[in-house]
């Protein structure tokens, strides 16, 4: 099983690219998204938890998300692989994540980091706002958005590279080119 974590700025295209490997290989998809609202939504313990810090407005911390991230991967059928999307963030919670696979006598295998510029993140998360009607797709919060990802999520680039992890892949332009590169990444693991 290949454990994978798919890494880019908000608006990268990591859901997309995501859907499509998922499709391609029969990987598990964890979306620390959709985790942590189907936690809140089937009233769990952990997502109990959570919503709690959530309601306060105040960020989970990474020894609950670890948590309720273990228990994803726990619960999962052991199949080709698992893309992580949208964690880690920081490079405790990269820490974290290799400390939780670990124990269960795997690791991460590849990052995989889609490079998009900064000006077609905007534009594609404008666009995406106009037709998904998200609330935080709008120019000041993007904007917001990109200067935390630089600030916290971006030193990750550095330290899965120094892992030998880091697999950069051009992601602009065609979807299936994006998917093409990604999967020539992950054929070769």
């Amino acid at each position: 099983m290949k454990n994978i974590v798919i890494f880019g700025a908000p608006g990268s295209g990591k859901g997309t690219q995501s859907d499509m490997l998922v499709a391609r290989y029969g990987f598990d998809h964890i979306s620390t998204g959709d985790v942590l609202r189907a936690e809140i939504k089937n009233g769990t313990e952990l997502g109990r938890t959570a919503k709690a810090y959530i309601d306060k407005g105040q960020l989970i911390p990474d020894d609950l998300m670890i948590d309720i991230l273990a228990a994803t991967y726990d619960a999962l059928p052991k199949t080709a692989g698992v893309i992580f999307d949208g964690f880690p963030r920081t490079i405790p919670q990269a820490e974290a994540l290799e400390r939780m696979l670990a124990e269960r006598g795997t690791q991460v295998h590849a990052m995989l980091e889609l490079q998009v510029p900064d000006e077609m993140l905007i534009e594609r998360l404008i666009n995406r706002g106009k037709t998904s009607g998200r609330a935080d797709d709008n120019a000041e919060t993007i904007a917001k958005r990109l200067e935390v990802y630089n600030a916290q999520t971006a030193p990750l680039i550095a330290w899965y590279d120094k892992a030998g992890l880091r697999n950069a892949v051009t992601g602009h332009g065609a979807l299936e080119d994006i998917n093409a590169a990604l999967r020539a990444v992950i054929d070769n693991l």
